[in-house]
């Protein structure tokens, strides 16, 4: 009796386990300026009592970005006061800024990143407010919108 009752604890414990885990969605997708590479930005949510994480990726227009590792994250990013999130914008065909007003952990994997031979340089810009960006996470003002 003592075993079942062991079993199914460890059962439950695991469903519930399964059952919490980490959403990744895209938000955005921008492309460069010579039309050969994405930058990608992946929202990450932990639920009711985490703030939004974000993950930048730069890979092959129209590559899936799950297949290389970020180049830079966020943790707590905002886009103005209402509004969570960053802006990806390309500088050139091989700079890439990530711009936001602030964030709780910022950090850039790799300054430099190499997609298709192409050397990309990574740069975190903090202190860009975006006015126009609706309030909330970004997934959610995607799919709302």
């Amino acid at each position: 009796m003592k075993v079942a009752f062991v079993e199914l604890c460890f059962l439950v414990l695991l469903l519930l386990i399964s059952g919490c885990g980490v959403s990744q969605d895209e938000v955005a997708r921008t492309q460069s300026p010579d039309g050969k590479l994405d930058a990608v930005l992946v929202e990450t949510n932990g639920g009711a009592t985490t703030s939004f994480g974000y993950k930048v990726f730069v890979v092959k227009k129209g590559a899936n970005y799950s297949t290389v590792n970020s180049v830079a994250d966020l943790y707590g990013a905002i886009r103005n006061s209402n509004a969570y999130g960053a802006k990806l914008v390309w500088r050139s065909a091989k700079e890439l800024e990530v711009q936001f007003l602030s964030a709780k952990s910022s950090n850039v994997e790799s300054s430099f990143v190499e997609v298709s031979g192409q050397k990309i340089g990574v740069y975190l810009r903090p202190g860009v407010s975006d006015p126009t960006a609706p309030g909330g996470g970004m997934l959610y003002n995607r799919e709302k919108y």
